[in-house]
């Protein structure tokens, strides 16, 4: 099972996850590319770290939403949207290669990430976005979601995640954040789902009902308050449940 968490997602003066110590535990990161979070400061210092710890680095787009961290819903059409995550992964390629490495994956982020879930439009879009970057680098995305579709439709790698620390509809999509209970705070309940997903392939949805998620990696978020103390706890719990820890990629 793969381990990634959102990281670089700072700005200027303003920080938000620890990065660091993140970067010891989980083996993909989600760098934020400077869309809903990030500039190139940041950006260069997380590959560089990444680089050395041997972490994969992917790039994570998102709508071009600074002031809304992304997570506000927008109606951008497909070309412009293909070429603005082409945009994104290519910035980060260049620190990527610079710090002697590569992206390696493409994953969406917040408004982006949901809207991909039900929006064939939206999702084709962000396929063609990697195509255009050039590489045929896989995506993530929510299991049964439109990305994931589009990604194989176009040969792309599909590659399906789960979350530990978020709740699930009976339909297996994610609670919206506007709604009561939809981030998992408690850190023992994130340890029992993230082994869960990894040992039974499912978790209880917010009603209680079992949903089904297969799932090649799994993402603990790093804006979380104790983020990389949880991950870290996530990742023992995998190991001693016999769940080996790598990359995908």
């Amino acid at each position: 099972m793969d381990l990634n968490a959102d990281l670089g997602e700072g700005f200027g003066r303003w920080s938000l996850t620890d990065d660091e110590a993140l970067l010891s535990v989980v083996t993909s990161a989600n760098v934020a590319c400077g869309f809903h979070a990030g500039d190139p400061s940041v950006m260069r210092r997380v590959c560089d770290l990444a680089a050395e710890r041997g972490v994969r680095i992917g790039a994570q787009v998102s709508y071009q939403d600074l002031a809304g961290f992304g997570r506000r819903a927008m109606d951008v059409p497909p070309d412009e949207l293909a070429a603005e995550v082409a945009y994104q992964i290519g910035a980060l390629r260049v620190f990527a290669q610079a710090a002697g490495a590569e992206v390696t994956y493409v994953k969406p982020h917040g408004a982006l990430y949901n809207r991909t879930v039900h929006d064939d439009a939206q999702a084709h879009a962000v396929v063609a976005g990697v195509q255009l970057a050039g590489g045929a680098l896989p995506v993530l995305g929510l299991p049964g979601s439109k990305l994931l579709a589009a990604a194989e439709e176009a040969g792309l790698d599909p590659v399906r995640e789960a979350f530990a620390d978020r709740a699930y509809t009976p339909q297996g999509t994610l609670v919206s954040r506007r709604e009561p209970g939809a981030v998992v705070e408690d850190a023992d309940a994130v340890v029992r789902r993230a082994v869960g997903f990894a040992v039974d392939g499912g978790v209880d949805a917010i009603d209680g009902t079992r949903v089904t998620v297969a799932a090649r990696s799994l993402c603990v978020h790093g804006d979380t308050p104790g983020a990389a103390r949880i991950a870290a706890r996530v990742r023992a719990a995998l190991a001693e449940a016999g769940v080996t820890v790598g990359a995908f990629t």
